[in-house]
């Protein structure tokens, strides 16, 4: 009975695999000390492929089935052994199995922001992240480049290699195209696609297929969002006059609320030569002919109510226009003064 038994264990009839977790991708069968029976047995599961390997050379590739070991299912590996006329049995092969279910909900993501050049912006800085899919579709190349003898390969061992890929090949992308950022970033589903092609040729060198590539976020860091903002929000302001005007309008009913009634008449001051300000910065803007006469210049002939150069002035403090300082109402508005 005990040499029975010691014959069992020397030698395989059944060569299977069941996966005990989702992140085995290879997995080297326990041969030492055992032989494989003539006419045994190899169960290849559904997201499973096998693989002979012999003195370090692959051999045989099985895609999911039940397979009896002959010299016809086995023919690279018979070639190998100079198995002329004949199966010799029993016989040592190294027997690898691969996972080949679809590894999903792969994180990537920039761990400094990359710096690109931007046709609109110059030099910007962006960060981005999303998720990935991909599965073994080629054991031999797999494990000729990656896993190797190893008796485990993880999905852990080979996520800092594909991330960094994917990195590199955005920042080609970003390098390679000449479409804006803000664009960019706007259509996050046709970016994510541009990305995979480039990376569909890398992954398929190390024996892996990439199945979906999605790009969730992309984004400037925080000192960039702000000055970005800040653009954003002059583009939407347009005419700086009638903002101005705007934020005096909704700054009285704050000032008439401090006590003493003080408040008005320093912040009408304040917003008059904010209102100034404004208007110089729009007169810039304007052709030389089209610019009102700077201080000091002589006033344009049959000139109306402005006050003569050089007179005291002040500002009106309902509208903020420049009045003379003794006038009792503005001659703009005519409102009331202090």
């Amino acid at each position: 009975m005990a040499l029975r038994d010691f014959l069992a264990k020397q030698f395989i009839d059944v060569i299977q695999w069941t996966e005990s977790d989702e992140d085995t991708l290879a997995y080297r069968y326990p041969m030492r000390d055992m032989e494989i029976q003539n006419g045994g047995k190899l169960t290849v599961r559904e997201s499973q492929m096998a693989a002979f390997v012999n003195e370090g050379r692959i051999a045989d590739v099985f895609s999911p089935g039940l397979y009896t070991l002959t010299t016809q299912t086995l023919p690279l590996l018979t070639n190998l052994m100079n198995w002329d006329k004949a199966f010799q049995s029993p016989f040592k092969s190294d027997v690898y199995f691969f996972s080949t279910r679809l590894k999903t909900n792969q994180r990537w993501g920039t761990a400094t922001p990359i710096t690109i050049r931007d046709k609109e912006f110059g030099a910007v800085r962006l960060r981005g992240y999303g998720i990935y899919s991909w599965h073994i579709s080629d054991p031999r190349a797999f494990h000729t480049k990656v896993s190797g003898t190893r008796e485990l390969y993880r999905v852990g061992d080979l996520e800092g290699q594909l991330r960094n890929t994917i990195i590199g090949r955005m920042t080609d992308t970003f390098a390679e195209s000449t479409i804006p950022f803000l664009d960019m970033a706007a259509n996050q589903l046709e970016l994510g696609k541009r990305i995979a092609e480039g990376l569909n040729p890398m992954f398929a060198d190390l024996g892996l297929t990439l199945d979906t590539f999605v790009v969730e976020n992309l984004s400037l860091p925080d000192e960039l969002q702000k000055l970005l903002d800040v653009r954003i929000g002059m583009n939407m302001v347009g005419d700086m006059g009638r903002y101005t005007q705007y934020q005096v309008a909704n700054s009285l009913p704050i000032a008439a609320a401090n006590e003493g009634g003080g408040g008005v008449a320093g912040i009408g001051v304040g917003l008059g030569a904010g209102l100034t300000m404004a208007q110089q910065m729009m007169n810039a803007a304007k052709p030389p002919e089209a610019r009102p006469p700077a201080p000091g210049a002589p006033a344009p002939a049959g000139g109306g109510g402005a006050p003569a150069a050089g007179a005291e002035t002040k500002f009106c403090i309902n509208c903020g226009k420049s009045i003379p300082r003794g006038a009792k109402f503005c001659p703009e508005c005519g409102g009331a003064q202090q």
